[in-house]
């Protein structure tokens, strides 16, 4: 592991997607060391997320490979967090485009710049899950196999992350970071993660998967983030995470902290992927437009996903909160700002977390895998 290096006042940082979920919880925290930031915002995409932070703006498309380089310009660091995050899109050459080409053109900048540190936000998409269906939690070791990367996001960030790991086996100064399922506030979106608690809301949930997903909180995602420029190895990547826990248990902590009914039936899983494969063809192929079954969101939904972050808890003092405050954090951002429908919202009893019993919704402790295997430096 490299010397800390502390990130404080005054220093010029460049984060991608920063009006974005992840991008603006990072924002957040490299201004509260008293950073100054430049945001990168996608053309078209909205920045209120950054309303009434002082950062400075810099409106340009990550596939514009000159405009990337000047917003680049003085930084001492780069967050790269933006990416194209759906399950669906009408274009489908977005997602390598912006996924893989837009990573180039900031590795570029980079290069040209000088940068201490370029830390990629990449995505636990890109790691095998084998064992998790027998409880072993998958960390950074865990390789992925191909067939498994369903969806043109998860494909394009596996190839964007070679690409990242190239440039630093090349000399360039790279870290990355693994988030799992983050939720919170300014999650405006939604992303995947998110939706599921706003469908909650919306009573739109009236059934649960045998599935599990490790949730963490975003703000937690954004400490992890400036830990690993501080204190991550060259090359190396972390699993930022929080708690592995059954789809069902984070449907009965909504349930428990608002007052709404709980889900009640276990929907097989053969009955979600057959609709979302019926979803992806008719909507999707023939009338073009998002599939409101996304076959990817149904794949993801029906795996196992649970994962180790002993590795940044262990290299960067990486911490997290109670998976049940993430929780209520994103229900809470939802209902008061109009996202549920006002007859749900009327129904809502909120309770705070201290008054909710710790056993039968959110298990305690994490699962872990066997000991770290890889050799440092390595991703």
């Amino acid at each position: 592991m490299q010397p800390s290096t502390a990130i404080g006042p005054g220093d010029r940082m460049l984060v991608t997607g920063a009006g974005g979920f992840i991008g603006s919880a990072v924002t957040r925290a490299l201004l509260a060391r008293g950073a100054q930031v430049v945001a990168l915002l996608q053309p078209g995409v909205s920045s209120s997320n950054l309303d009434g932070l002082a950062v400075e703006p810099v409106v340009a498309d990550l596939r514009d490979a000159p405009a990337v380089a000047a917003a680049a310009g003085g930084c001492r660091m780069i967050f790269h967090v933006a990416a194209v995050y759906r399950f669906w899109a009408p274009n489908a050459a977005d997602f390598y485009d912006v996924n893989v080409g837009g990573s180039l053109n900031v590795i570029d900048a980079a290069k040209a710049v000088g940068v201490e540190r370029v830390v990629y936000t990449s995505t636990v998409g890109t790691i095998g899950l084998d064992g998790t269906e027998n409880g072993c939690a998958a960390d950074e070791t865990a390789w992925a196999r191909i067939g498994h990367l369903f969806g043109l996001y998860k494909q394009s960030k596996y190839v964007a992350e070679h690409e990242v790991l190239r440039a630093g086996a090349e000399g360039l100064p790279v870290v990355l970071v693994q988030p799992t399922l983050p939720l919170g506030p300014f999650d405006r979106a939604p992303t995947p993660t998110g939706k599921t608690v706003l469908d909650f809301l919306n009573g739109r949930v009236p059934g649960w998967f045998d599935t599990a997903l490790n949730v963490v909180d975003v703000d937690d995602v954004a400490t992890g983030h400036l830990l690993a420029a501080e204190r991550g190895a060259q090359g190396r990547s972390y699993v930022l995470g929080g708690e592995n826990l059954e789809l069902r248990q984070i449907l009965d902590v909504l349930a428990a902290g608002t007052g709404l009914p709980r889900a009640t039936i276990k929907v097989p899983r053969q009955v979600a992927l057959v609709a979302a494969y019926a979803s992806d063809f008719v909507e999707g192929r023939l009338l073009h437009r998002e599939p409101s079954i996304p076959l990817e969101g149904a794949r993801m939904a029906t795996t196992r996903m649970i994962f180790s972050d002993a590795r940044a808890r262990r290299e960067l003092g990486y911490r997290s909160r109670p998976a049940i405050e993430a929780i209520l954090r994103s229900a809470r951002w939802y209902a008061e700002n109009d996202y549920v429908s006002a007859k749900r919202l009327a129904r809502i009893v909120w309770k705070d977390v201290a008054e909710l019993p710790s056993s039968g919704h959110v298990r305690k402790g994490r699962v872990e895998t066997a000991p770290d295997r890889s050799p440092r430096g390595s991703a």
